[in-house]
C-alpha cells in the first residue's frame, strides 16, 4: 500500500508541475489571464494532494518518498489542446486513485480505503470541471468573443 501511494504522490506531484507548465504557457497568450489563474490554481490545488499523501504516509508510520520529476509539456497548440490535456490527465489520475482503493480493499486497509474517499470525491469534481470546459471550448469553436467571455468566467466555472 505505501508502494502504490508513494506512486500517488508522484502522479500528484506531476499534475502539479504539468498545469503550472500550463499556466506560464497561458500566461504570455493575449488575453487569458482567467485562464492563466484557473491553471495555477489548479497547479497548487494538486500540490495541496500531493502533500495530504505525503502526511498521510508518513503518519502512518511510512516513508514518504519525494519525487523527481519529469519535464511537463511547455506549449500547447491552442487552448483548446491544452483543456484536452488537462481532461485526460484528469481521467488518468482517476483511474490510479480507483486503483489505490482496490489495493486498500484487497488489504483489508480500512483506514486507506477512508482515507482515499476524498480523492474519489476530488476526482469526480476534477473531471466534471475539465469535461465543462472542454464542453465550452467546443461551442466557442474559433468566436473570440466567446473565448473572451470564456476567459473572463473560467475561475466561476468550478463554482457551478
Amino acid at each position: 500500500m505505501k508502494d502504490a501511494l508513494n506512486k500517488q504522490i508522484l502522479m500528484e506531484a506531476q499534475s502539479s508541475q504539468a498545469y503550472l507548465a500550463m499556466g506560464s504557457w497561458a500566461e504570455i497568450q493575449p488575453g487569458l489571464k482567467g485562464v492563466t489563474k484557473f491553471f495555477y490554481r489548479h497547479s497548487e490545488e494538486e500540490r495541496m494532494h500531493m502533500l495530504k499523501l505525503i502526511h498521510f504516509v508518513n503518519e502512518r508510520g511510512g516513508f514518504a518518498v519525494i519525487p523527481a520529476l519529469e519535464q511537463p509539456v511547455m506549449t500547447f497548440v491552442s487552448l483548446k489542446a491544452a483543456f484536452e490535456q488537462l481532461f485526460k490527465h484528469e481521467v488518468k489520475v482517476s483511474e490510479s486513485i480507483n486503483d489505490l482503493v482496490e489495493i486498500a480493499l484487497a488489504e483489508k486497509d480500512y483506514a486507506t480505503h477512508n482515507f482515499l474517499q476524498w480523492f474519489v470525491m476530488e476526482q469526480m469534481e476534477e473531471e466534471r470541471l475539465a469535461r465543462d470546459c472542454n464542453d465550452k471550448l467546443e461551442l466557442i469553436g474559433d468566436d473570440k468573443s466567446g473565448l473572451y467571455l470564456f476567459d473572463r468566467d473560467i475561475m466561476t466555472i468550478d463554482q457551478e
